[in-house]
């Protein structure tokens, strides 16, 4: 679909500073972005659905490559996958961190080299690793010691697999208790302090088949500090040098994961990306200069840095209520395709679009559609006074972790997912229907 919209008006004083590079303010009140109206969007695809601008996820992949063009910078599926992100991310050069045989398989039938991806994950099923060894995906991060041997005994005869570990460093960083990983008493990794990974790593040296080929971290998400990082890359170059001392193997890659902090509404922080790789890259060099080792190959994995900022999520408004002292605005969605608000605390910054309201702001709670007093997607939302049924949504920074945690709550069905660039626009994702859910129950 290509869709011919109206000259822009200028940008004047409205900050647009969350939204895609591309986003420019039309009359009426309504936005385009990729050169797309999004009420056109909303019009000819329905609500509640979730625009993706492909021109900012493939720019944000580009400003990584530059950022860093001495490591390797991995795509983390996990924010969200679909075959056309897995071909952007493939041609601007990325690899791609996937964290089960779903992810795996959706990548590579869309064409994506199994050898630059690599499988993460606390309890890998049989099937994710049957997957991997069958795809010969490049690298497999062991978490816990029982992988070692599951691994070891599923590699075919004479063939090796190059596996990392994932080490707990003992930093704690993140926007929320719920995705800080980096310490112990959770659930990913092999602790640093109380001896674990160290006897992962010799038991993994002993195994024919595995060849391990370096040591993998993830302290959290969304960190807009870099000091966290240095103290991890730190402790995980000190092992690397007691490696090397303990079983005379220098280890050649070090992978620092990701979880890189991006704003959700203007004024917030997010991670200063240029002094993030120039601090990181100079402070391993020192350190393994003053460990004598030689420096190992770097890699980094951004999921929401790459593709949260480029998505948009459009909801009609279905009522208004005054109740209890609030105005609650009820809109044709909610924690069903974004759980973020209910599970983190997440906060947004919705905007009309499509009508031009002169009205005052007030403040709002935007709430979904699902059976839950916890479905609010913006608590404290100034939206016009006006605000009535009928009304389209626009929330920005939507394109990581909404649908790639949505559920079927409720029946109500998950939202499509559309493509703009340069004035077309095109479904990667269609819309999940009633036929979908009647499809799968397939007994009384």
């Amino acid at each position: 679909m290509t869709t011919e919209i109206v000259p822009e008006l200028p940008t004047g004083t409205e900050d647009l500073s969350v939204w895609p590079a591309s986003t420019r303010l039309l009359p009426h009140g309504d936005l385009a972005v990729g050169r797309v109206s999004l009420a056109e969007v909303a019009e000819r695809f329905g609500t509640p659905v979730y625009v993706l601008d492909e021109g900012e996820v493939r720019e944000r992949c580009r400003i990584y490559r530059g950022a860093f063009p001495d490591a390797d910078v991995l795509y983390a599926a996990k924010a969200f996958l679909s075959r056309g992100v897995a071909r952007w991310v493939r041609e601007e050069g990325l690899g791609l961190d996937v964290c089960s045989a779903g992810e795996l398989e959706l990548a590579v039938t869309a064409g994506f080299p199994p050898e630059r991806v690599v499988l993460h994950g606390n309890a890998k099923s049989p099937r994710d690793l049957e997957a991997a060894l069958r795809l010969g995906v490049g690298r497999i991060v062991i978490d816990g010691p029982s992988e070692i041997a599951r691994i070891a005994a599923a590699v075919a005869p004479g063939e090796r697999q190059k596996v990392m570990v994932r080490v707990v460093p003992g930093v704690s960083a993140g926007g929320h208790d719920k995705i800080r990983t980096g310490t112990d008493g959770q659930k990913f990794g092999l602790s640093l302090t109380d001896g674990s990974a160290q006897h992962a790593v010799a038991r993994i040296l002993d195994q024919r088949g595995l060849e391990l080929t370096g040591l993998h971290c993830h302290i959290g998400s969304q960190i807009t500090d870099t000091e966290p990082y240095l103290v991890a890359l730190r402790r995980m170059v000190g092992l690397m040098a007691r490696i090397r001392d303990a079983h005379g193997v220098t280890l050649p890659e070090l992978d620092m994961g990701g979880g890189h902090g991006i704003a959700y509404r203007p004024g917030e922080p997010s991670l200063d990306l240029t002094s993030f790789a120039r601090r990181l890259r100079a402070e391993l060099v020192d350190g393994c200069a003053t460990a004598r080792l030689i420096v190992p190959r770097l890699a980094v994995e951004p999921g929401r840095a790459v593709v949260g900022p480029a998505g948009i999520a459009l909801y009609r408004v279905l009522a208004v209520k005054n109740t209890g002292g609030k105005v609650f605005v009820a809109v044709d969605g909610g924690m069903g395709d974004n759980p973020r608000p209910a599970l983190y605390g997440a906060r947004y910054a919705p905007r009309p679009v499509g009508r031009r309201s002169t009205a005052s702001l007030r403040a709002v709670t935007v709430v979904g559609r699902h059976c839950e007093a916890g479905d609010v997607l913006a608590a404290d939302a100034e939206l016009p006074g006006d605000i009535r049924p009928g009304d389209l949504l626009a929330v920005p920074v939507a394109g990581a972790y909404h649908l790639s945690m949505a559920s079927g709550y409720n029946l109500v069905g998950r939202p499509a997912v559309v493509a703009v660039h340069d004035g077309t626009a095109r479904v990667l994702v269609r819309r999940e229907t009633l036929d979908d859910f009647r499809g799968r129950d397939i007994g009384e």
